[in-house]
């Protein structure tokens, strides 16, 4: 099981833009064969920041989804909303015992 943030500083003028087409890029994504969760959540400290957390059963179903048609539509919205390169992390569950 991997994870993936994706911290996005959306331009105030275009935030109704970028999460109409977020909404339209999640309802394709959680189609994925490989998908297990995919949300956009907006921070309660600062309404630019927005934030994709994604589950995935492994790191090669990203592979398609990086390529994916909704991917590229996305894509070529988001570079007109964002103000700064997105911060993407891919993260794994840490080994930890909890008792």
């Amino acid at each position: 099981m991997i994870y993936v943030v994706a911290t996005l500083m959306v331009k105030p003028e275009t935030r109704a833009e970028f999460i109409a087409a977020a909404t339209a890029c999640i309802k394709e994504t959680r189609k994925e064969k490989g998908c297990v969760a995919y949300d956009l959540h907006e921070s309660v400290t600062d309404p630019a920041k927005m934030v994709f957390v994604e589950q995935w059963e492994n790191e090669e179903a990203l592979v398609p989804h990086r390529g994916a048609e909704h991917m590229k539509t996305f894509g070529r919205v988001v570079v007109k909303c964002i103000t700064d390169k997105p911060k993407i992390e891919v993260i794994t569950p840490a080994n930890v015992t909890v008792r």
